[in-house]
């Protein structure tokens, strides 16, 4: 059955934290995940949040890694140097890609108004529209 698939997976997986956001009058909850359990978690995340959805009454569910940023002055942190991975771009990059997930981002476009605010849309794979 796909219940026990999932249990067998979810046995070294964990969760940091939620919370529950209000997103156009829905409630979406934010599902929060160390980054070592990250990858277990990526390969069960389209079943998992499907079976979570069912069980909160069709609230969205989201998840999210935990992942550290690092400024500028890191080297008070006693490290000679700021992985790129560690960048708040890319740690915000990361975080986007994570929301849309399982689908994957397919392009990316940033719109800058003439009072000088940015909209960034995010084009997502098409051949994921069939799915949910």
């Amino acid at each position: 059955s796909p219940s026990s698939d999932i249990k067998a997976d979810l046995r070294d997986v964990y969760m940091s934290s939620a919370q529950e956001l209000e997103v156009k009058n829905r409630l979406a909850l934010v599902v929060h995940f160390p980054f070592r359990v990250w990858k277990t978690v990526r390969k069960i995340q389209g079943r998992l949040i499907r079976e979570l959805e069912k069980k909160f009454n069709k609230k969205h569910v989201v998840f999210v890694a935990n992942r550290t940023i690092l400024d500028k002055n890191f080297r008070r942190k006693g490290l000679q140097v700021r992985p790129r991975s560690r960048t708040l771009t890319s740690v915000h990059e990361s975080m986007l890609e994570d929301v849309v997930g399982p689908t994957e981002i397919f392009g990316k476009r940033t719109r800058i108004g003439v009072d000088g605010s940015k909209l960034m849309k995010i084009i997502l794979d098409p051949k994921d529209k069939d799915k949910e």
